[in-house]
């Protein structure tokens, strides 16, 4: 029996991956190149029902139909920027992973290199407020500065007490 239920458990996960096809798989090209454009395509493309998964990698509806249109599209001749700006238009910008910069993209792009610059500003005002107060340390009082003193110069400088 424990035979029995270990051969379930094994081969239960190769049927579910054997039956998960790659959507790509389903359409027929000339040449190997074209196929290579074709993945190529769907993986730049988004799904605009699933918020972060490219056209070949989601099972909605909605990619499906837009898989089928960059096929028919590649078929007809259609270039990379046709097929992709048909979808843009239809879809929105949404659908490219990574949008094109224009006026209403350049805050989206702009973002990453802002948010460094405004780090790099708060740890530079950090350290120049406190070199010019003189220490990188909170002020101490002289009781606590004695205290320090004296606890370092008790130590030995081989490392052994």
């Amino acid at each position: 029996m424990r035979l029995l239920l270990l051969a379930i458990t094994l081969v239960l996960p190769l049927l579910a991956l054997a039956q998960q096809e790659n959507p790509a798989a389903v359409y027929q090209f000339d040449t190997m190149s074209q196929e290579r454009r074709f993945q190529a395509l769907l993986e730049e493309l988004r799904c605009p029902k699933c918020q972060n998964q490219n056209i070949i990698d989601s099972n909605a509806p909605i990619s499906k139909d837009m898989r089928e249109r960059v096929y028919v599209m590649m078929k007809d001749g259609a270039s990379n920027e046709e097929i992709t700006s048909s979808l843009v238009a239809r879809f929105g910008e949404f659908v490219r992973y990574k949008p094109r910069l224009e006026s209403r993209t350049l805050l989206l792009w702009a973002t990453p290199a802002l948010a460094v610059l405004v780090g790099l500003l708060v740890v530079g005002g950090i350290m120049i407020r406190s070199r010019r107060r003189g220490t990188l340390a909170p002020d101490l009082s002289d009781e606590e500065r004695a205290k320090a003193a004296r606890a370092f110069s008790d130590q030995d400088p081989g490392g052994s007490r």
